[in-house]
């Protein structure tokens, strides 16, 4: 099955939340229009923005400020907002309205530029970033990572007692005490994609059917964090800027990064990433924001400020709160094999899930 029509196929994810993949589509589309004449000024640049807004929002204030050039900023819901904007992105390639999308995973970038929906930009510094981050002819580029990590309630676990793999989900003896998010959207629709793709289809379809069994499912990773730290659950699948929430909040944490064994797949760390749509109607003021938001300043803001994000520019030396690639073994991925894995990751997924 093709990926538009894969795509459409899953608008069924949204109902319980925001309608159908169309019906985000749709809204989308109308708060567009309701932005009204900015689409018609050369002074602006289009985002559409997966990353929080609290953690975004200020970088494209201090934008505005430097440069001039106003943003126009549409965001989408915590729990399908990747999902949501890829739709649109698709919707709208006829006639693009989006100058720049900053997604908060890379998955659906990928599927982007494999769509031919993207323009290719190789900013002065792109040679700063890992090349395995960014994409070979510009297409789109990572930035600002987090690690998926396993948060345990240190109430309710002894430290000698505490999970230390993913697959301490589909544990027994955890049954009923551990948590995930809908694996359908976002870092944590990824992280399915990279394990169907690194285990092999029936070795990650007898993961995630014993997962539904054993877990409790969280519409986000937001909420499986909250429900850590208030003891709903011993533990749950999350992502660092989630965990870091809290901890600040006093909530007795601890964050643990999975797979460390030798031989274990190490812990998973995904990228944000920068594109810029092919056809957009602001070419030159996207190329200027992304030169802006890959300057090293931006990730040791992102990394120093509440969501903990952990640099990859190489010349950003200031540290990490959070545990990074080069002190924590980090798994070994693929994006591209992983994203060519997501329609049939989605057909297996999709019918699993999207009852709960």
């Amino acid at each position: 099955m093709s990926w538009e029509k894969q795509t459409a196929e899953r608008g069924k994810w949204t109902k319980a939340s925001a309608g159908s993949v169309m019906g985000v589509v749709g809204w989308a589309s109308l708060v567009i229009l309701l932005i009204g004449c900015r689409f018609g000024s050369d002074n602006e640049a289009v985002v559409y923005v997966a990353m929080d807004r609290e953690f975004s929002e200020p970088h494209f204030l201090a934008f505005e400020k430097a440069t001039g050039v106003h943003i126009a900023a549409k965001y989408d819901t915590e729990a399908n907002k990747t999902v949501g904007l890829t739709a649109a992105l698709l919707a709208e390639q006829a006639r693009p309205r989006c100058d720049v999308f900053w997604n908060n995973e890379v998955l659906n970038t990928i599927r982007l530029e494999k769509a031919g929906l993207l323009h290719a930009y190789v900013p002065a510094n792109a040679a700063d970033f890992p090349a395995e981050f960014r994409s070979p002819d510009g297409a789109w580029h990572g930035f600002a990572s987090r690690a998926r990590v396993l948060l345990v309630n240190t109430d309710l676990v002894s430290e000698e007692a505490r999970p230390d793999s993913i697959r301490d989900l589909v544990d027994r003896k955890w049954e009923g005490k551990c948590g995930f998010a809908k694996p359908l959207f976002g870092t944590t629709a990824t992280h399915a994609a990279v394990l169907f793709s690194a285990w092999g289809d029936d070795d990650a379809k007898a993961f995630f059917t014993q997962l539904k069994a054993n877990a409790r499912m969280f519409p986000g990773n937001k909420q499986v964090a909250v429900a850590v730290g208030n003891g709903q659950i011993a533990f749950g699948l999350t992502d660092t800027d989630d965990a870091m929430g809290e901890l600040r909040s006093g909530s007795p944490v601890a964050i643990v990064y999975p797979d460390q064994g030798e031989g274990e797949l190490g812990t998973l760390y995904i990228p944000n990433t920068l594109a810029i749509l092919r056809d957009c109607p602001h070419l030159q003021k996207a190329e200027q924001l992304v030169d802006y938001l890959l300057q090293p300043e931006i990730e040791t803001a992102l990394a120093a400020g509440p969501s903990a994000q952990i640099p990859l520019n190489t010349k950003v030396t200031a540290p990490a709160q959070v545990e990074t690639p080069q002190t924590k073994r980090a798994m070994q991925v693929d994006f591209r094999a992983a994203a060519d894995k997501w329609d049939a990751a989605a057909d297996f997924l999709t019918p699993l899930f999207l009852s709960q």
